[in-house]
């Protein structure tokens, strides 16, 4: 490993294959990353991708995905997968669902059916989609939230995570022949909650790292509170967590997040952002966003961004990617897609080799000058 400052420069080897760090994970949570196929993830550099375990249980089934092989020869996708337990997809359905000690009973989004998911069932279809790794269930407190709620939800988080652990062992050595094992190896995330609170995140950290896991995630973020105070949540919680273990940032976020967070010594992230937004008609560049949808882009020759290399860049201009967009042209999603996700991945390819040269601060500064939330100027 390579370190400069807190930013950290590594390599996890998973089962499928090994993963640059830092690393983003681009979002597969119905097994495919929305509007791009395989080959189009794989040529954008994409390393590991991210699955969902409540989606997949749901639908097509993970006992389906498991008789068929795994999710990995299911979606013909030979590279790293990480499975989201569901966690935050049970949190987010509120009013349709009951969190118990037992696990979160709840009624499907397609067709109103009851289920119920606990840390012990959870494992078993991570075990049956054969991710590379599997997280734990926990439970998500929302922002903001009276402390009690957010205490007990962090409390009730590492009793899961007791439960998912044990079970999760007994699964990989073989003494739960009724669990279809797809992905020998497969690794396991303990997951840190306490919201905003950091007396809350300090005993979730305590209480997570003497379970023991492969590698650890701070959960329970990116959930409505402001940057600043995520990120010293971030600070805060990282430097807690072992050095040879990787550190995982849930569902985050903006890119000059990635950066923020990545100076703060984390090393995995997701988000749905550069695919959501692609789809939607909104393109991040290297000097903020651009909404493709305004009509100031009509007649617009330039590239979405005229220093990226992406194939969209290097081949259609704003005026083109407009028309698609506004005329429901399914290739707009695509294009966007393709040029967000290449975005995604080529910050964190640069994030990496400044890290290696020693130069990440330079660039932290850099980004930050040029990369702006609002709109691009016209």
């Amino acid at each position: 490993m390579t370190t400069d400052g807190q930013a950290r420069r590594g390599r996890l080897r998973l089962a499928h294959g090994e993963i640059d760090t830092p690393a983003f994970m681009p979002v597969g949570t119905r097994a495919a990353i929305k509007g791009l196929t395989h080959d189009q993830v794989v040529t954008l550099g994409a390393e590991i991708i991210l699955g969902n375990t409540y989606h997949l249980h749901l639908r097509p089934g993970d006992d389906l995905i498991g008789r068929l092989g795994g999710l990995h020869a299911f979606m013909g996708w030979e590279r790293p997968i990480l499975t989201d337990s569901g966690g935050y997809q049970v949190f987010s359905l509120s009013g349709q669902r009951t969190i118990s000690e037992e696990g979160a009973a709840f009624r499907s989004h397609i067709d109103g059916a009851a289920h119920l998911l606990t840390p012990e069932s959870v494992v078993d279809i991570q075990a049956r989609l054969g991710s590379d790794v599997a997280m734990i269930f926990d439970e998500c407190a929302p922002w903001p939230a009276d402390r009690l709620v957010v205490e007990s939800a962090m409390e009730r988080t590492l009793r899961w995570a007791r439960r998912g652990r044990d079970r999760f062992l007994t699964v990989q050595a073989a003494a739960a022949p009724e669990v279809f094992r797809a992905t020998p190896g497969q690794m396991q995330f303990g997951i840190v909650q306490g919201g905003t609170h950091l007396d809350l995140r300090d005993r979730s950290v305590a209480g997570t790292l003497a379970i023991g896991f492969e590698g650890y995630a701070i959960g329970g973020l990116s959930v409505g509170e402001p940057a600043d105070l995520m990120y010293d949540v971030v600070d805060h919680t990282a430097g807690q967590l072992p050095l040879d273990r990787p550190r995982y940032l849930m569902g985050t976020g903006m890119p000059d997040d990635l950066v923020e967070c990545v100076a703060r010594g984390i090393d995995m992230f997701d988000c749905v952002l550069p695919t959501r937004n692609a789809r939607n008609g909104q393109l991040l560049t290297r000097h903020g966003l651009i909404s493709i949808k305004n009509a100031r882009y009509a007649d617009d020759l330039r590239p979405p961004d005229p220093e990226c290399e992406c194939p969209t860049c290097r081949r259609h201009s704003r005026a083109y990617l407009r028309h698609l967009y506004m005329v429901g042209e399914m290739t707009a999603a695509t294009l966007n897609t393709v040029h967000n996700v290449h975005f995604y991945l080529d910050t964190m390819r640069a994030i990496r080799k400044a890290i290696e040269f020693g130069t990440f601060d330079h660039f932290r500064q850099e980004f930050h000058r040029t990369f702006s939330r609002r709109q691009v100027p016209k």
